[in-house]
């Protein structure tokens, strides 16, 4: 199975490698660590010191990048003959890295599936035990693992409408791996029934809610002064902001012609426009100015010092790591890829500041969470262009309407706490601090 798999996979890797290096390069900082992503870490990664068990923690990207550094905050008192390492995908995950952990802790990216890259990762830094974020699920290294008896964590876990048919479906190349998962906390009773048809030990699985409501807490001491860039391109303390953050092809179009008409009746209506990938802010550049918006782009913000009131209508952020900080400035919220893609993105970050959110039909990755504002009216849920711009009018136009949405979403978010806690307790409670050093090959 595993010749068949390793077949399989170097003819997709190299028929799909040109789209997949083509947009790797159109992404910011992509060429430090690009050898890692093959097992390569001669350079620029911190090596564990080899005397103490080494806990590797993955995590995709930003979004799991937040619930890999609270979950180390949490384990490193407790596990302090530990040294903590994590590995993420992609090179905006990688900054969030940079940003958000201490300097002691190797981070570095996570292996391409090869079974040579996987191999000397895993001797690199010979891990005691792995956490991974989600479902981020790859064969040669969960083999690999397997082989070298390390206990395996899989935490945040879900198994989605979607994606539980296509598991089904490889059933018969994923049930063993599934079976060898020390602990697995997971964020709903339905996500424990699949993962349990899936493979995954009964006695492992336990749900203990999303750690991405802990995640969503405001920063203790921000980075960036939102207020006071806004306050400098012009805006000022009375004008009204929306706040459309993660955007996806076709939302960009949308959001221009909405503000257009929107300002006609709210003359100060401010957008600040963050899109989900940085490298598309030339593609959305041309669509603010089709449609005749007044923009600066984030990166350009100095040279707007002496904007006056009312010379822009948009800031277009096209950097990294930033939303969260902008999204304290919104009277309204949308939450991206949610109209003209599907999926979504994650509403809980602007809920947990107490705004006014809303999004559209297509949030089909966050399904229990939306469930949750749903069921106490705490969101806006449209199903198109024209519900979005009506509902976004009632918004700014009824300031305690607003305000309650927002207070009800802020108490979906408090009542959901404490997942972290509840995975450290299962990690700690499933991990053998006996175990032994696994075995290089």
């Amino acid at each position: 199975m595993r010749f068949a798999y390793n077949i399989l996979f170097v003819v997709f890797f190299w028929l799909s490698a040109p789209f997949y290096f083509f947009k790797m390069s159109r992404r910011p900082n992509w060429r430090p660590g690009f050898w890692q992503r093959f097992g390569f870490y001669a350079e620029g990664v911190k090596k564990t010191d080899g005397k103490r068990p080494v806990l590797w923690l993955h995590a995709v990207s930003v979004g799991e990048v937040g619930i890999c550094a609270q979950l180390i905050r949490a384990l490193e008192p407790r596990l302090s003959n530990y040294e903590f390492i994590v590995s993420t995908t992609t090179s905006t995950g990688m900054g969030e890295l940079q940003r958000k952990l201490p300097p002691h802790i190797a981070r570095f990216y996570y292996p391409v599936d090869f079974p040579g890259a996987v191999r000397r990762a895993l001797n690199a830094f010979r891990p005691s035990a792995v956490v991974l974020v989600e479902n981020e699920l790859w064969p040669n290294f969960l083999w690999e693992a397997t082989d070298r008896k390390i206990p395996l964590f899989l935490v945040n876990a879900r198994i989605s409408d979607r994606s539980f048919p296509r598991y089904q479906r490889g059933n018969f190349l994923f049930r063993g791996m599934f079976s060898q998962f020390r602990a697995v906390g997971c964020q709903e009773p339905g996500d424990a029934g699949r993962l349990a048809q899936l493979g995954f030990p009964p006695e492992a699985i336990r749900v203990v809610g999303s750690l991405k409501f802990d995640a969503a807490r405001p920063d203790a001491r921000p980075v960036l002064d939102a207020r006071a860039l806004v306050r400098q391109i012009g805006v000022n303390k009375n004008s009204k902001i929306l706040v459309a953050g993660s955007t996806h092809a076709g939302e960009e179009a949308v959001l221009a012609a909405m503000l257009k008409r929107l300002r006609v009746r709210f003359p100060e209506l401010f957008l600040v426009l963050v899109p989900r990938h940085s490298e598309r802010t030339a593609e959305v550049s041309q669509e603010l100015q089709s449609h005749g918006v007044r923009f600066v782009r984030r990166s350009e913000i100095d040279s707007a010092k002496n904007s006056s009131p009312g010379d822009l209508e948009c800031l277009l952020v096209n950097t990294t790591g930033e939303l969260k900080f902008f999204y304290e400035l919104a009277d309204v919220v949308f939450v991206g890829k949610s109209l003209t893609a599907k999926g979504g993105q994650n509403p809980i970050e602007p809920a947990a500041l107490g705004k006014a959110v809303v999004f559209g039909p297509n949030m089909q990755n966050f399904t229990s969470i939306v469930r949750a504002f749903l069921a106490t009216q705490s969101v806006a849920q449209v199903h198109d262009a024209r519900e979005l711009e009506t509902t976004i009018a009632g918004l700014l136009s009824d300031d305690r309407c607003r305000a309650e949405l927002g207070a009800r979403a802020l108490a979906v978010v408090q009542k959901n706490l404490g997942a972290t806690e509840r995975t450290v307790e299962l990690i700690l409670e499933k991990l053998n601090k006996a175990t032994p050093q696994p075995k290089s090959s």
